[in-house]
């Protein structure tokens, strides 16, 4: 569900298969169940639920989708148990890589996970041994041919953001993950609609990778952790110049 490396936009272009899309849809829906789960199904009082709603309609889920998930979260009908789980490891090449992952099987989801990481030349390894090389934010993004940067800068300033920059026609206003909240909010109490909101986790350095091989190799594990039903987020403390990236076959 994110990517945070200058190649993902490379394979977000692709078209994406019905069975992609099906996997999607199913990220989607278990934040939306665990939400509703842990908070409650009224987004008004729910913000982790009102933000999984809109990053689920901006993906294409169905009302009735998402009115399902809520509900099954919620406890209308019977309900999986999903836990949240972290894994870390290294990629080909020493990148680190930390997956965020939703089970109601953890031996299943570590068994897959280790598997990909085995197949593509990876190591799956302990808690914390490559979390702490990222910082944890909130990100906020508004298009920037509908937002005003010098207006949406003093604003998010003002509401204690940690910074606000520019990257391919997108601002991000950059959050602590405690301000997070205070800062989507009171951005959208000054009229400010983004266009995406989420925590993350942002790399502290990035590797280049220039290695045909070694690109491919760490292209093809994320893209595969990615189609994992249980994995939501994948982050990779690396760099891929786009010409090295068109030529992977992920």
């Amino acid at each position: 569900m994110s990517g945070h490396s200058k190649w993902a936009n490379i394979k977000n272009k692709k078209a994406k298969t019905d069975s992609q899309k099906a996997v999607v849809f199913q990220k989607y829906s278990r934040e939306l169940i665990v939400a509703a789960r842990l908070g409650g199904p009224d987004p008004a009082g729910n913000f982790r639920l009102r933000t999984a709603i809109e990053k689920a309609k901006s993906a294409g889920l169905p009302n009735d989708n998402i009115k399902r998930a809520i509900d099954k979260g919620a406890g209308a009908g019977a309900s999986d148990n999903y836990e949240e789980l972290t894994y870390e490891g290294y990629a080909a090449g020493g990148v680190a890589v930390v997956l965020e992952a939703m089970t109601d099987n953890r031996n299943r989801t570590a068994g897959d996970v280790r598997s990909i990481f085995t197949k593509f030349n990876g190591n799956l390894g302990e808690t914390n041994c490559v979390s702490y090389m990222f910082d944890r934010k909130g990100i906020i993004e508004f298009n920037a041919d509908e937002v005003d940067f010098d207006k949406l800068f003093e604003a998010s300033i003002n509401l204690d953001a940690e910074d606000v920059t520019e990257e391919d026609d997108i601002y991000k206003v950059v959050t602590s993950v405690e301000n997070f909240q205070t800062v989507v909010e009171g951005l959208e109490a000054e009229g400010f609609k983004s266009s995406n909101a989420e925590l993350t986790r942002i790399p502290q350095n990035n590797i280049e990778i220039t290695d045909l091989k070694i690109a491919t190799s760490v292209m093809r594990l994320i893209d595969r952790l990615e189609e994992l039903d249980d994995v939501q987020n994948v982050y990779a403390n690396c760099e891929i110049p786009d010409e090295i990236a068109e030529q992977v076959e992920v």
